[in-house]
Parts: structure tokens; sequence; C-alpha cells
């Protein structure tokens, strides 16, 4: 149901701060249990995310650099692996990809310069959708459910008004 410590806390009886080291420990299987899925094959949706709790006025996306970058990867069967990032460069982002794709993978993303390159490294098809020509999806290619992932992801950590940045890691997981 997705209750928040304070809110299981008066339902149960129990003090806050026992719900919290619940909640932290669950989290952590959680976690634990979502870096076993990869590597990924198959079809494969990546995107990267600007996580922020506040909003930077007229500075959107790879803007806004006070944000915290991650990256993700989605699997066709609802699978997904994040990760923080320390920036979107090229060789961040492959770093990543050849250690959680396999080779035979089909690669979406989006027009972003750090993707270029994929096929040169081996990887057997790379797919793209060009936002900037305000194209989202086209035929096989898309990246809609990595887009919706990071959409559900930001809207439900709003309900925390903010997460300290030790626990955020565990929360996207």
């Amino acid at each position: 149901m997705d209750f928040t410590a304070s809110d299981t806390a008066k339902l149960t009886n129990i003090s806050v701060r026992s719900i919290h080291t619940i909640y932290i420990k669950l989290h952590k299987k959680i976690a634990v249990q979502c870096e076993k899925i990869s590597p990924f094959n198959g079809i494969v949706e990546l995107d990267e995310s600007y996580f922020d709790a506040r909003r930077v006025r007229g500075k959107r996306g790879r803007c806004a650099s006070s944000k915290t970058i991650v990256f993700g990867l989605l699997k066709g069967d609802g699978n997904v692996y994040t990760e923080i990032v320390p920036d979107c460069s090229k060789a961040t982002l492959q770093g990543i990809i050849r250690g959680h794709l396999e080779l035979d993978s089909v690669i979406n993303t989006d027009g972003w310069r750090g993707y270029d390159g994929l096929v040169e490294i081996g990887f057997e098809k790379h797919l793209r959708v060009n936002h900037g020509d305000n194209e989202f999806a086209c035929g096989e290619r898309y990246i809609n459910g990595m887009k919706s992932f990071w959409g559900y992801a930001k809207k439900r950590l709003i309900k925390f008004n903010g997460i300290d940045k030790k626990m955020f890691y565990l929360h996207l997981k």
C-alpha cells in the first residue's frame, strides 16, 4: 500500500523509529535483488534522468548542475536497472551498458551523444528516437517505457518531501 513510516507507525502502534529501521532493511533487500537481474538481453530501453528536491527555475535536464543524475535500463519484461552516475559522458554510459547488457541486445535510446558508438563496440543493433524533431516513437524505436518509469519514480518520491542523499539509492531501487 506504500505507506510512509509515520502512517505505518500509527496503524501498528510501533514507534516511527522502529518502522523506519524495518523499512531501511526492506529497501536494502530490494536493492540486492535488483542488482541480481542483469545482464539484460533482448529489446532494452536506455535513458538518463535528473532528480532534485528543488526546482531550478529555468534550468531543466542536463542544464541543472545541482541535480542527481541517474541512468536506467528497461527490459521489455518490466525489469529496470538504475544507477546513480557522476555524468552522462560517453565513457560513463558505455561502461555501464557494457557491464549490464549482452551484445545481442537491441538498444533503444534518444539522440544523446553519450550513446554514440554502441554498434562499434560490439552491440548488434542500436535504434534512436530524436526528441529534437518531436519524435517519441517510430516503429521499433522508442524509449517510452523508460520515460514512464522516470515519471513514476519522481511522482512517488515527491510524497517523502525530500530524501536524504544516502537513502536516495535505496528509494530508487
